[in-house]
């Protein structure tokens, strides 16, 4: 990363930090903020939350990696997740994750090099009525098939 980025996203972190006593119990609302305005949580900001909250690294990196809300990687332009919950396993939601993997050419949990997509999986969106189901950004696909994917996937493509 160049230096002038490292120098802007500190001055950006102490912006977000100045807000928030140095208490541990701000960790998570400190963490929130960061994932909000980067998409994900970099290492230079967990970096300047361990200074700042007098927290080692090892934990930020154990809370960050415990949430799934959080994300060490930053995400595609279009976030595809499939849910595995029992709903949507049971109705072939495993089919349409492995399409995914195979069309994107990438694991679950990263994004495209064009930064376009990104995968992840989720346990349930509370959408078991229509299982199974994956959504992009938060756009809901439900009675989801190999062949919707693609039809998904074509038109983001598309899209640009």
């Amino acid at each position: 990363m160049c230096e002038c980025i490292d120098n802007r996203l500190k001055k950006e972190m102490q912006e977000i930090m100045k807000q928030y006593k140095v208490e541990k119990d701000n960790l998570i609302p400190i963490l929130n903020e960061v994932q909000e305005k980067y998409g994900y949580i970099p290492k230079i900001a967990q970096l300047e939350i361990s200074n700042y909250l007098g927290i080692p690294m090892a934990e930020i990196y154990g809370v960050v990696t415990f949430y799934s809300r959080f994300t060490l990687e930053p995400k595609g332009k279009y976030n595809i997740s499939v849910c595995l919950g029992t709903a949507c396993f049971v109705k072939g939601s495993q089919k349409i994750l492995d399409r995914l993997k195979e069309r994107l050419k990438i694991e679950e949990g990263k994004t495209t090099d064009d930064g376009k997509f990104s995968i992840d999986t989720t346990r349930c969106v509370g959408a078991c009525g229509i299982a199974p189901v994956f959504t992009v950004n938060d756009e809901v696909y439900g009675k989801a098939t190999v062949k919707k994917l693609d039809e998904v996937l074509d038109k983001l493509e598309q899209e640009g």
